[in-house]
């Protein structure tokens, strides 16, 4: 009996026990799970914050002055929304919404990234808005599935990856009312996965054409040996990872450095002296000193990418010189860029191109690998003997002139320049990233975990751009002791290698005397607009970027205390007019009469060089269209019978070229260039259309004296440090994301003020508050509309208080094209039908229609539905009657000679891309070797 009850107790008791260890299972999985998001793993770093990957281009977060846009449908027990009017009742009820926002990431560098305890966040931008409260189950849900995938995926073996295409896993935290929320954890989630490694110790691939220098990439070894995958940082980068053989890379990275065969432990030092030099090098006093040294030459690298070739050739005639030299490496993915450097290298002895071309990333280990890799071409090259070496980016500018440079740097030749980050060392580790695992791969920099510096050496950094002598030059590049060959495979795998690597193999070399505390450079920072985590989408760390120079700062040039020889960033399509003053100051005006002497031109789609599939659908509808404005334009022009088709054209194939056009730092529009027939002669003619938007921003009239809206714009790709969109003109399909802007005057106190999206039927899309600030100039948010949007004239109003402020109107074009082929009906029905139930939320803000006085038009949802099926000429049409009321041809010319009496030739238009530019335009150089 006894016996009996003595085994029921202890069944209960097993029961009990088995229960509180299922759920104990359960609590770790469900923590595990609610961590898998995060990159961060130190307990410092458990509170730091990530954002959206699309935020980076241009959406942002949300309001003015620290506090998001309100959401949802206002409690009873919700305090009142400022002092709203007590005449509109439903203010109180309907309330924005407002998708809930993510924690950033606030990781720094010296030079480009955002310090973890940057407290001071733009005001007058939306970036400074706190995390908001969710529904955790949802978010959970998403976190689960995502980490059942990568579980999925770490289970294979590395063969099986390499086997199976790439699984596309969606990283943790990228849902729109979605917030990343970090606790503490007893145990990393950790997941076996067989590893190629290799027994020997892992060391630094190598090239033929350059053995000993930094490589991208992995080699795959042979001999597959077991590891596990226990860090959250490594799991979330085989999660996001899309190429096969990047995700094996990862697996290998990590696997050598959990087995301490990755870098070095230990560095020796050959410095003679204990610490940093401080040697300060100051303006010329005497300068029969440097009149009587043997002038230096300088190689000049230039690392541009982009298409500003203009720019470029402006920065290139500044600073040639015929006793100099200029090794040019141009962007992998620049291929435009590229073809018009090559031309202009053609023209010049003393000019080259790398044979090579790298698509180099901001932090990126690839970017040190470049300038390694130039080094050792330049010390190969026996008919080129210079001196320094200097790298500039198509950003710079010189602010003195050639001469000077050279007087300098030859009363200081066995100097080597380089900007040190002047701050606690050991803080600037931390914010550097440099006490964390990165590896590159997938034009992605990806942080795999934690490591541990070198001791023996003093780590060291700041900026990555630097003038450096040939002696260490060479040092760097050929040397075999120990601490360039450590130095070399420690950086392999480290964010902005190039902004520490120079500095800390300098500061412990035999050449650390020869350091001096400055680059010469003089560089726009402004934090506070420039550290927006905009590199999120290729670095798991948050960066900075400098300003544009603005002609404001022309005086700052001309006052600078320490020697100073080149600025940056300058970038014409901001600011044109700072780099012709600078030129102005440096080598004199030029004539007033000069042709295009305000004009700046910056090609953007050249389809020799690019290919079609470059171009969106979007924007290939949208310069279709305008290509037929152009032609509209020119048959409107004919004089004489109206039978007459000598300016009749018909547009062939697809535009040839698209640029940009500027006057005096103003956007005038997009020139298109195309083939065309003509009805009278049947000949093809090249053809340019310029077309002009039209700005439909208006204030309410009278205006209110405590109005202080001033500005309201639509657009996509919105630059939060420029406070523009590069988006030229706000061209906007169905499946973009767009951004509202408002820009305010300063003012005496704070206001709320609702902004309201209504689509083409009068839907009211979304609406949110936003606090702007007494001293707010602009505020900005992307609300997470569900696409795709209904083509059509869109709506947008400001208001305050239910009152209205200002409104604008924008177009959502339809899609001519898809996949660069003409849409079929059943594309044309999914794409500009709307969304599902006409919905571009999770809630619906029709109850606000009477507030708004916006009545639902039945006879505009029955012709939104009839457009949503166009193809073919009925969709040309409807698309080019859509724009006409947004955008205007303002002239066509033609490249050639034209059957057309009245069609004027592209060189004699002042606007055209192809009229002469003497600013950019390169010349043979003059007797005393320079150009300009």
């Amino acid at each position: 009996m006894n016996g009996t009850q003595c085994a029921r107790k202890l069944a209960r008791r097993s029961k009990s026990a088995l229960l509180v260890a299922a759920l104990a299972v359960l609590l770790v999985q469900t923590l595990i799970v609610w961590n898998f998001s995060s990159l961060d793993s130190t307990g410092g770093d458990r509170e730091a914050r990530s954002r959206e990957k699309r935020e980076d281009r241009g959406g942002g977060a949300n309001k003015a002055g620290g506090e998001p846009p309100r959401r949802g449908l206002r409690r009873k027990d919700d305090p009142p929304l400022g002092k709203a009017s007590a005449r509109h009742k439903l203010q109180s009820i309907y309330q924005s919404h407002h998708p809930e926002e993510k924690l950033r990431l606030d990781s720094n560098n010296n030079e480009n990234s955002v310090p973890k305890d940057f407290d001071t966040i733009d005001s007058n931008s939306n970036l400074a808005a706190q995390a908001q409260r969710q529904r955790v189950p949802a978010a959970n849900a998403r976190r689960k599935l995502d980490k059942a995938q990568a579980q999925g995926l770490l289970e294979k073996s590395a063969n099986e990856i390499l086997k199976f295409p790439p699984v596309q896993l969606r990283a943790a935290g990228h849902g729109h009312n979605q917030t990343s929320v970090h606790k503490p954890h007893p145990q990393e989630p950790t997941v076996p996965v067989r590893a190629k490694l290799s027994s020997r110790d892992a060391q630094l691939p190598h090239s033929k054409k350059s053995a000993g220098l930094l490589q991208p990439g992995l080699e795959l070894s042979k001999n597959p040996l077991q590891c596990e995958i226990s860090g959250k940082e490594a799991i979330s980068a085989l999660s996001r990872a899309k190429g096969r053989e990047c995700r094996q890379q990862i697996v290998e990275v990590y696997c050598k450095h959990k087995q301490r065969l990755l870098m070095p432990e230990k560095v020796p030092r050959y410095c003679p002296i204990e610490g940093k030099a401080n040697t300060n090098v100051q303006w010329d006093e005497d300068p029969s000193d440097a009149a009587s040294a043997e002038p230096v030459r300088i190689a000049f690298v230039l690392v541009v990418h982009g298409r500003a070739s203009r720019q470029f050739q402006r920065l290139f005639k500044a600073i040639y010189h015929t006793s100099h030299y200029y090794y040019i490496h141009v962007d992998q993915r620049s291929n435009y860029l590229h073809r018009e450097v090559l031309s202009l290298a053609s023209h010049y002895p003393n000019v080259r191109v790398t044979p090579w071309r790298m698509a180099t990333i901001w932090g990126g280990a690839s970017l040190l690998t470049m300038y390694l890799r130039s080094m050792e071409d330049l010390l190969k090259m026996t008919d080129w003997f210079w001196d320094f070496f200097i790298n500039l980016s198509a950003a710079d500018y010189p602010i003195r002139t050639s001469k000077q440079l050279v007087s300098f740097l030859s009363k200081h030749r066995s100097r080597n320049f380089i900007k040190s980050h002047g701050r606690d060392n050991a803080r600037f580790i931390r914010k550097q990233g440099l006490d964390r695992l990165f590896y590159e791969c997938d034009t992605h920099m990806w942080r795999l975990g934690d490591r541990k510096i070198p001791e023996g050496i003093g780590v060291d950094g700041g900026s990555d751009w630097f003038l450096l002598n040939r002696p260490f030059v060479d040092y760097v590049v050929n040397s075999k002791d120990d601490l360039v060959s450590s130095m070399k495979r420690f950086y392999t795998y480290t964010l902005l290698p190039a902004e520490s690597f120079f500095h800390t193999v300098l500061e412990n070399s035999a050449h650390c005397e020869t350091m001096v505390d400055n680059n010469l450079r003089l560089t726009n920072w402004n934090r506070k607009l420039g550290c927006k985590c905009q590199y999120k989408h290729i670095v798991d760390w948050c960066g900075c970027s400098p300003n544009d120079f603005k002609p404001s700062d022309l005086q700052r040039f001309q006052q600078a205390s320490r020697p100073t020889f080149f600025a940056r960033k300058f970038e014409a399509s901001v600011s044109q007019e700072i780099i012709s003053q600078l030129d102005s100051y440096l080598f004199g005006a030029y004539a007033p009469d000069t042709p295009g002497l305000q004009a700046y031109w910056e090609n953007i789609f050249e389809q020799e060089t690019d290919g079609l599939a470059s171009l969106s659908d979007s924007m290939l509808s949208h310069v279709h269209a305008f290509a037929r404005m152009g032609l509209s334009r020119a048959s409107r022009s004919l004089q004489g019978h109206p039978s007459d088709n000598t300016c009749r054209y018909v547009a062939m194939s697809h535009p040839v070229s698209v640029h940009l056009y500027f006057l005096a730092d103003r956007f005038q529009g997009y020139l298109v260039r195309h083939v065309a027939t003509n009805r009278a002669s049947t000949q093809l003619e090249s053809l340019e259309t310029w077309v002009t938007p039209r700005d439909h921003f208006s204030l309410v009239s009278p205006p209110h004296p405590t109005n202080r809206l001033t500005h309201i714009q639509v657009g996509t790709d919105w630059d939060p440090k420029e406070r523009l969109f590069r988006n030229w003109g706000g061209l906007l399909g169905p499946k973009d994301e767009p951004v509202a802007v408002q820009r305010w005057s300063r003012g005496q106190s704070n206001l709320t003020a609702t902004i309201v999206w209504i689509d083409p039927t009068n839907v009211i899309a979304a609406t949110y508050d936003i606090l702007v600030d007494a001293s707010a100039e602009v505020t900005h948010y992307r609300p997470p509309l569900t696409p795709p949007l209904r083509p059509g004239l869109w709506t947008l109003r400001v208001l305050h208080h239910w009152n209205l402020l200002g409104q604008t109107s924008f177009v959502v074009a339809p899609l001519e094209f898809r996949r660069q082929q003409p849409i079929q009906q059943e594309d044309a029905v999914r794409l500009h039908g709307g969304p599902a139930s006409n919905s571009y939320m999770e809630q619906s803000f029709h109850g606000l229609n009477p507030v708004l006085r916006l009545p639902v038009s039945l006879g505009a949802v029955e012709e939104a539905e009839a457009n949503a099926g166009l193809t073919g000429a009925p969709l040309h049409r409807w698309l080019d009657r859509l724009l006409a009321g947004h955008w205007s041809a303002s002239d066509v010319c033609s490249m050639g000679p034209s059957a057309c009496p009245v069609m004027q030739r592209c060189h004699l238009s002042v606007w055209s891309s192809a009229s002469p530019d003497p600013k950019s335009e390169l010349t043979p150089p003059r007797e005393d070797g320079s150009i300009r």
